[in-house]
């Protein structure tokens, strides 16, 4: 019925495999909106070819293996775009890396309140328990007993939310991470 332009049949595509398929996509790219957008891509791409598909596994595993392959050439698409960006960077001898971490470069200036900011914004969404800990932990140097003294918690306690806190800020954090290694050793 799809290969006939059957519009009930695309809808039944969205309603039986849609939620599946946005799953498949997300644990490719990490990304909701992103996982909606392949696949949504993939099902357009379907209704454009209905006349001359040929499908010869079931209709979920087709689908499957189409959402798949949409997204390894996104991601590699987009990996390509990020090689290209930073092999610019590296021959352009007008704007050395380690020159943007400079302070009299604005760029650097502007790249790292940005990312100051972005920091702050990751230890500001800490739950309130853990971001107290971390923030005495890191920002007033303070020792795990001394911590657990002074909030009347555990020293395990402690070290429990600088744990949690890091693992949220990495995840947080992750996509600025690469940049600044780059740049940093570069």
């Amino acid at each position: 019925m799809l290969k006939q332009g059957n519009e009930e049949a695309y809808r039944y595509l969205y309603k039986h495999h849609y939620v599946f398929l946005c799953h498949v996509a997300y644990g490719y790219v990490h990304d909701d909106h992103l996982a909606e957008s392949l696949v949504g891509d993939v099902m357009f791409h379907l209704w454009e070819v209905h006349e001359t598909l040929d499908i010869r596994s079931s209709l979920r595993s087709y689908l499957t293996r189409a959402v798949r392959n949409r997204c390894l050439d996104y991601l590699s698409s987009n990996y390509e775009k990020n090689e290209i960006v930073f092999s610019a960077l590296d021959t352009d001898a007008s704007i050395p890396a380690r020159s943007l971490l400079s302070d009299s470069h604005p760029l650097g200036t502007l790249l790292e309140r940005e990312l100051e900011e972005e920091i702050l914004r990751a230890i500001g969404s800490l739950p309130e328990e853990c971001r107290r800990v971390f923030l005495k932990s890191r920002f007033e140097e303070k020792k795990y007993e001394e911590i657990s003294q002074e909030l009347g918690i555990s020293v395990n306690t402690v070290k429990y939310h600088i744990k949690k806190a890091l693992a949220i800020l990495y995840e947080e954090l992750e996509r600025y991470l690469l940049c600044l290694l780059m740049l940093l050793f570069y």
